[in-house]
């Protein structure tokens, strides 16, 4: 919120309050982890407050109550996500990004320093969205917006030669999803990094095979 004051005919806006001495980007991302670990229904606002340093009040002036914070943790989650996405499929073969769209989702899958957390969308929003309107719709916004991207590269894919024409670019897009959202949903049952390696490739063997 800012209060505005007249000087000289002018309109200058005026912070209210004192200024934020936190990284909101650096935050926000500490209270995603979170989500991640513990899920939605069980994360607390005295769990965010410990896991990013801010007090309650804090945490409510800067993000809101915790539906609104796991709100804009799934917008973050999300856009980073299609931003991997996007750049894994550019400037490789069909098959080489999809290779690198599911070895980058097993890096997230699988963190070095931490146990198998799986995705953030298929791990919690999952569970939550049959009760929760604004959940379920940027749960299916972010998951169409994947297979979107995985359909835009299909049909470059048959415009320039690497698929047959006439493959249905469409369904293939929604196998590549089917077969990313397998692998979020096994690495969170506690499936085998290298199980979950060979679905992706078996995946990626069907999604282009000619």
């Amino acid at each position: 919120m800012v209060q505005k004051s007249e000087d000289d005919g002018k309109v200058i806006a005026r912070p209210r309050g004192r200024p934020r001495s936190f990284d909101t980007e650096a935050t926000l991302a500490r209270a995603t982890l979170t989500f991640w670990e513990r899920g939605y229904a069980a994360t607390s606002m005295d769990d965010l407050s410990a896991a990013t340093g801010l007090n309650r009040p804090s945490l409510y002036g800067a993000f809101g109550d915790k539906h609104a914070l796991y709100l804009q943790a799934l917008k973050l989650y999300t856009e980073q996500s299609g931003a991997a996405i996007a750049a894994a499929l550019a400037g490789r073969s069909v098959r080489d990004g999809l290779l690198r769209v599911y070895e980058l989702a097993l890096q997230l899958y699988y963190p070095s320093d931490a146990a198998a957390r799986g995705c953030l969308l298929i791990g919690t929003a999952a569970t939550e969205a049959p009760r929760d309107e604004a959940i379920r719709q940027m749960l299916g916004d972010a998951l169409r917006g994947f297979t979107a991207a995985f359909e835009t590269r299909l049909r470059r894919a048959v415009d320039e030669g690497e698929l047959p024409a006439g493959t249905d670019a469409a369904m293939r897009a929604h196998l590549a999803s089917a077969v990313l959202h397998s692998m979020a949903l096994r690495a969170r049952a506690g499936d085998a990094r290298e199980a979950l390696a060979a679905l992706a490739q078996a995946g990626v063997e069907m999604v282009v095979s000619r």
